[in-house]
């Protein structure tokens, strides 16, 4: 903790997993607090592994970490999710005063609304879908028996994105839903994946949460092109509400050498994600470099640079990262 509060974020992550490794990995609040500081560096996947992780060691019943994983869903834009966890997190503790704020300013945007109507999802009025967490939502993520991390928000330009819809179903579709994260959550992934595709069935083949979190629990499983055609629904139909989709689009194509189709992607997510998460940037500049694209990876390295420093987070490494770059594209043959 002491290593959060001077910013020494590298030092941080691995004193928090030397601590897991020496306890076997059963040490909930050195996952809570790595997760905090995955967050805070941007690493998403990371920091969803190290919250589920604390989750799971305490059977669901540890608050701040269902706090702290609310806080990651709701930097992704997934908004129903994050309102679960808060929820939960009140549940565990009805004096959790952070959690119960984010719910307090939370409304309907990106939430699953039940009402008794027959299966289909519907947006809510134009006044909720301009409405999303409230302004005074807090954006920082506690790390537990230490101060608060805050998460500082880059200059860089931010493509415009749609506001999130509330989604309308019916009660049984609705806890099928919950039937479906409660098996993800606790790494019954066949289970996770039957339920949310009976929830797609009853929504006419496409329901934007169903089919995210459907690709999730695919990617777990090592179905990867299924999870591309679940994703490649939502990116086209709705990407610009749900920017997060194409991330996690731009990874499996790069897993499979689409490296054109990677960066694509990826540069959508850097695009709209600029203020929350400057890490996407790097994605873009890894998959020009193995395409070849000296002169676009080092631009992207640059901005993620400059993007950093303006946090007054620069990494160590970025020095002799930017000189190795330059110098391999200086000896690289001039392109016809």
């Amino acid at each position: 903790n002491a290593q959060v509060r001077l910013g020494e974020w590298k030092e941080a992550v691995k004193s928090y997993r030397k601590a897991i490794e020496q306890r076997k990995g059963r040490y909930s609040r050195a996952s809570n607090n790595l997760g905090v500081v995955l967050l805070r560096e941007g690493r998403w996947d990371e920091a969803y592994e190290a919250f589920i992780s604390a989750l799971r060691q305490e059977s669901f019943r540890y608050a701040e970490a269902s706090f702290n994983l609310g806080r990651l869903f709701a930097a992704r834009g997934e908004n129903d999710l994050a309102v679960r966890e808060w929820r939960r997190a009140v549940a565990v503790d009805p004096d959790h005063e952070a959690a119960a704020k984010a719910l307090s300013n939370t409304r309907t945007a990106g939430n699953i609304v039940v009402t008794s109507r027959s299966p289909r999802s519907t947006p809510s009025t134009a006044a909720d879908r301009t409405a999303g967490l409230g302004k005074n939502t807090p954006l920082t993520s506690s790390v537990e028996a230490g101060k608060p991390a805050r998460v500082g928000a880059s200059k860089l330009q931010r493509v415009a994105s749609r506001p999130l819809p509330a989604y309308t179903v019916d009660p049984e579709t609705y806890a099928l839903m919950q039937r479906g994260r409660t098996a993800r959550e606790r790494g019954r992934n066949e289970e996770a994946v039957k339920d949310y595709r009976r929830v797609l069935a009853r929504m006419g083949g496409y329901f934007p949460p169903a089919n995210l979190e459907l690709s999730y629990v695919l990617m777990t499983l090592k179905r990867n092109d299924d999870a591309i055609a679940t994703l490649l629904q939502v990116s086209l139909r709705n990407g610009r509400e749900i920017p997060i989709s194409h991330y996690h689009l731009g990874r499996l194509y790069e897993l499979r050498g689409e490296l054109g189709l990677a960066e694509d992607n990826y540069s959508r997510a850097a695009e709209a994600h600029a203020e929350s998460n400057i890490q996407f940037i790097l994605d873009v500049g890894r998959v020009r470099e193995k395409q070849g694209n000296l002169a676009g990876a080092l631009m992207s390295l640059e901005q993620y640079v400059t993007g950093m420093e303006r946090q007054s987070q620069k990494p160590e490494w970025s020095d002799d990262r930017l000189t190795a770059l330059r110098q391999k594209l200086a000896a690289s043959p001039p392109k016809p």
